[in-house]
């Protein structure tokens, strides 16, 4: 632990990040798959442009084309559509799933197209605010980790989830100040 107490030592709490239960959340999560934060939220933000409110009727709405326009790519235009027409059909209810345990709203979302490990860690961190989770698959993290803790680049995936082991039940809050490491270190430079 003194590795985390040396981030707060050094660059102070990390911001509470949170998000409201709604699609407009998920959908953000969606964008920021594999891309930078400033790229997702400018896709979301030209999103927010177009339709005033990001809901899975108004997403319907919109073609292709006009998704495209927003700066979506074509695979998250797919897994947003997919999304919004889960929730229309009433097979996804967001506030159903506050009720749930971790592992029951992993099973619900990951039958989702597009929706995998990375994006349930994210949403169950941010929007349910669930406080054991070390997302294995978020590279910030994963490099945070590594760089705190002087590890060499090839440390197995075991090795690190055995070191967030060691965090529990609170490897959510640890998660949240490598993020915080990460992009206070990014900031420096």
């Amino acid at each position: 632990m003194i590795d985390l107490k040396s981030i707060i030592t050094d660059y102070t709490y990390p911001p509470m990040w949170t998000r409201p239960n709604t699609f407009e959340s998920l959908i953000h999560i969606i964008l920021e798959q594999q891309v930078s934060l400033a790229s997702a939220l400018a896709t979301l933000n030209k999103l927010r442009e177009k339709l005033i409110e990001i809901t899975p009727e108004a997403l319907l709405l919109l073609s292709d084309e006009e998704l495209k326009a927003c700066y979506f790519s074509r695979q998250k235009t797919t897994y947003a559509k997919h999304l919004a027409q889960a929730m229309v059909d009433g097979a996804l209810d967001l506030a159903a799933l506050e009720t749930l345990s971790d592992e029951e709203i992993r099973s619900n979302l990951s039958q989702l197209k597009g929706i995998g490990n990375w994006t349930i860690d994210v949403y169950l961190m941010f929007v349910l605010q669930r406080t054991d989770l070390f997302p294995i698959g978020d590279l910030a993290a994963v490099n945070a980790l590594k760089q705190l803790k002087k590890l060499p680049a090839h440390t197995t995936r075991e090795d690190l989830l055995a070191i967030a082991e060691t965090w529990k039940p609170y490897r959510t809050v640890a998660t949240m100040l490598l993020w915080h490491y990460y992009l206070s270190t990014r900031k420096k430079k």
